[in-house]
């Protein structure tokens, strides 16, 4: 709120700035003010700051600054730190210097490639622009400062050059797939084995960009104001990849999202509500647990009394635990639309499909705008906060917060109930 922030040197609205805050922390990206535009260098500094620190975890960089300093973790110190990175690991020490080489290496070499783009055009100030954009990629958070030209603009100014794209692209995913996976990987070569999680977690990425983009490239094609503006085969599928990459809770975008069709907006709305993996910088329901209700449909359908995902039985508490997430995910999603939809009339009125739109995206920490968050009711932009803090936490973990009942040792011996199903 401070005036130094602001360009205009003035305080800012405190609603505004709470959003701000929120978008940031929760890396999803939505904003009400152009970041470049609006912000001055010192407030574009806090939003940096709180992405980088929501992007890892306070948790997790406490964590390692504790183990850097050499003081010994307790037992409550380590069950934080494996929570704040999904791991259920005990070699907590190991991991948390992963997590932060990881970060500052993969940031420090988007950073140097998106130099040789923007130092050329920018000057010295293209060192804190390729080091802004890189952070905000890799942490899936979706601030940007292109505004230069024209507000809001994003990527679209680059959608053309194969550095920029695919360097931030790459961030995008390496910072979704999760420092779990991304630890698994690097001990393959003596292990010569993955995790289950690691398995399912490349799958599941992998499969839904590439459908995404499928998917994108067929129904935008020949949209004169997405794909169709744009020149050559390549240039569109780069278009169309990148697009399913961001919908992966990422926030950026090379070409304009208002003018999409619904059909797209629907298809991205599902991309962005799955999100990324468990542990990692992005979010949504999270692609594993969209892996085990999707197996658990197709078990049942098979006959079969187990969810079995690469011939291992997954865990009743792990389907139990996906369900209650998606229910929840889908609950807080439709709510929030119906009230943008509803509070929003007049000169800002707004079709069911943006508000869900939006709404997901907010959900899900992915930063995608159809135009809304810019002019927002009061009560829309509440809304919209208490989403991405939801979404950031997780559903059931926020949920359980606020019924402060503890989860385990409530076993009780019940008659069974018999219903019919189906």
């Amino acid at each position: 709120m401070l005036p130094v922030s602001s360009r205009a040197g003035a305080f800012t609205p405190f609603l505004d700035c709470l959003f701000t805050a929120t978008s940031s922390t929760c890396v999803t990206g939505l904003v009400v003010h152009d970041t470049y535009a609006y912000w001055s260098a010192f407030g574009q500094c806090v939003i940096l700051a709180l992405i980088q620190i929501g992007g890892l975890g306070l948790v997790t960089l406490t964590t390692f600054f504790n183990i850097a300093i050499g003081r010994k973790l307790g037992l409550r110190g380590m069950h934080l730190a494996q929570e704040s990175v999904a791991s259920t690991g005990p070699d907590i020490n190991q991991l948390m210097k992963v997590v932060m080489i990881t970060a500052l290496t993969v940031e420090t070499a988007g950073a140097l490639l998106l130099a040789t783009v923007f130092v050329p055009e920018f000057g010295a100030e293209g060192i804190f622009i390729s080091v802004f954009t890189s952070v905000s990629a890799f942490c899936n958070a979706g601030f940007d400062i292109f505004g230069r030209a024209e507000p809001y603009v994003s990527l679209t100014g680059y959608v053309g050059n194969p550095i920029v794209v695919g360097t931030v692209g790459l961030l995008i995913i390496v910072g979704g797939i999760g420092f779990i996976v991304i630890h698994d990987l690097l001990q393959y070569r003596r292990t010569k084995k993955l995790l289950l999680h690691t398995r399912i977690v490349i799958v599941s990425t992998v499969s839904l960009i590439l459908v995404g983009m499928a998917f994108t490239a067929v129904c935008e094609w020949n949209n004169p104001f997405t794909l169709g503006g744009l020149s050559g085969t390549g240039e569109r599928l780069g278009a169309a990849w990148f697009h399913s990459v961001s919908c992966r809770t990422a926030g950026f975008n090379v070409f304009p999202l208002e003018p999409m069709h619904d059909i797209t907006k629907i298809l991205s709305s599902l991309l962005m509500f799955v999100g990324a993996a468990p542990g990692s910088t992005g979010g949504g329901i999270k692609c594993t647990t969209f892996a085990v209700i999707f197996m658990t449909v197709y078990s049942v359908v098979r006959g079969d009394e187990d969810t079995v995902i690469f011939r291992r039985k997954v865990e009743k508490s792990a389907v139990y635990k996906s369900l209650a997430v998606m229910i929840l995910g889908i609950l807080a999603v439709t709510i929030t639309a119906a009230c943008i939809v509803a509070t929003m009339s007049g000169t800002h009125a707004v079709t069911g499909v943006d508000a869900l739109f939006e709404s997901v995206s907010a959900f899900a920490t992915v930063g995608l705008s159809a135009g809304i968050s810019a002019v927002a009711s009061t009560l829309s932009r509440i809304l919209l906060i208490f989403e991405m803090y939801i979404g950031r936490l997780g559903p059931v973990t926020f949920f359980l917060a606020l019924a402060m009942r503890p989860t385990a040792n409530r076993k009780e011996i019940l008659p069974v109930g018999k219903i019919q199903i189906g």
